[in-house]
């Protein structure tokens, strides 16, 4: 057999072994693995992450109910019928005066009103009379609620469903319930009262019908069950407190890495740009003994080249400087009526001031010192009455 005989030989095992390689991958692939869904829960959007009757509003839309979603009440621009249903989801409280009188003669003349018990934390205040609450005869008790049981759970088993956990009951001054869930005694979770024409539902609370409870097929018959005076009469009406949290707090939980960056790069700027700690004023620079010994030569040079009226005209002239300030009118005197009115101001007799004011006589030392001690002391009882 040729060579180039043999090479196609091995060239072909090779192809046919790599084909039965792949063959086997792939039914190994086949058996080994299986396609699977999975549902991945995303945060809710839009309308869905701020309304939490999101979900019952769809859900009666499917069922074909008209249903309005507002946060607030606004009963001068969407009045309710006669036969709508008005669900309150916050707390009942909020109402003015006004528009409780409204809603009980909308509810007197046939409407459905469907409200909640104030949660327990907040049932320190007191209900006014002005309150919705007071009017339907309704009162609080602080005690929570253990959870009430609803239904079966799903498959065969006898979980419950558990409601009004955590919530307040309540109790009615001489009013007979339709429908009741609770006693007198113990006080009530649930409460239909007939109210005129109409009918009002009262709850310890609303949990239940929030987006991510409302999935559960005993809570959504019961929904149904609450809305069933109504039921296809007329408009549902969902009045939600909106749930969107503060600026701050969506700042301080969402934005925080976009934030911290920038408070960092701030206080950086303000430590660059501040100035160090220390007293107000700088410190005053001590007495240099070489600036002191020039100073003191200087004067014994003038002095010994007879320029003592140059070292007493310096003296006088920081002292009438002085009394610019002080006292510009008398600076602008001259001889004995300028002496006469700085001796009333400091207080020296005025031929003393006189004498110091002239210029001491030629190479009389005695004299030239008497003259600068009495310009200096002048000068001393004049910055003292400025203080």
């Amino acid at each position: 057999m040729s060579t180039r005989a043999r090479k196609r030989g091995l060239l072909a095992l090779a192809v046919l072994g790599a084909a039965a390689l792949a063959v086997l991958i792939g039914l190994w692939w086949r058996h080994a693995y299986h396609r699977v869904e999975r549902t991945i829960p995303l945060p809710p959007r839009g309308e869905a992450s701020y309304n939490p009757l999101y979900a019952l509003k769809l859900a009666l839309r499917a069922d074909g109910v008209q249903v309005e979603s507002r946060q607030r009440l606004q009963l001068d621009r969407s009045p309710p019928g006669r036969r709508d249903t008005l669900l309150l989801f916050s707390d009942p409280r909020t109402l003015s005066g006004d528009e409780v009188d409204t809603v009980l003669d909308w509810v007197q003349a046939g409407g459905h009103l469907l409200l909640r018990m104030p949660p327990a934390e907040r049932l320190g205040n007191e209900i006014r009379e002005d309150q919705l609450l007071w009017a339907l005869d309704l009162r609080p008790m602080p005690d929570e609620v253990a959870c009430a049981p609803l239904g079966e759970g799903e498959g065969g088993e006898q979980a419950a469903t558990l409601l009004f956990c955590g919530s307040a009951r309540f109790t009615m001054d001489g009013v007979e319930p339709q429908h009741s869930w609770g006693d007198l005694e113990a006080g009530y979770v649930y409460a239909r009262l007939v109210y005129g024409m109409g009918t009002v539902d009262v709850l310890s609370d609303m949990d239940f019908l929030d987006n991510d409870e409302l999935e559960h097929p005993a809570k959504l018959a019961f929904a149904r069950q609450l809305l069933q005076p109504g039921w296809k009469q007329g408009t549902v009406h969902l009045i939600y407190a909106a749930s969107m949290p503060p600026l701050w707090r969506l700042l301080l939980e969402k934005a925080w890495m976009a934030w911290v960056p920038l408070l960092l790069a701030v206080l950086a700027w303000l430590w660059m740009r501040t100035q160090r700690f220390g007293p107000l004023r700088p410190t005053p620079e001590p007495g240099r003994r070489a600036l002191l010994e020039h100073v003191q030569a200087s004067g014994e040079h003038l002095w010994r080249y007879g320029r003592a009226q140059v070292l007493h005209h310096a003296m006088r002239e920081a002292f009438l400087a002085r009394l610019r300030r002080c006292d510009p009118l008398a600076a602008a005197l001259e001889g004995q009526v300028q002496a006469q009115a700085i001796a009333e101001r400091i207080g020296l007799p005025a031929a003393e001031i006189a004498h110091a004011l002239q210029p001491p006589r030629p190479f009389d030392g005695a004299d030239f010192r008497h003259r600068i001690a009495k310009l200096a002391l002048m000068r001393q009882l004049l910055m003292r009455q400025t203080l």
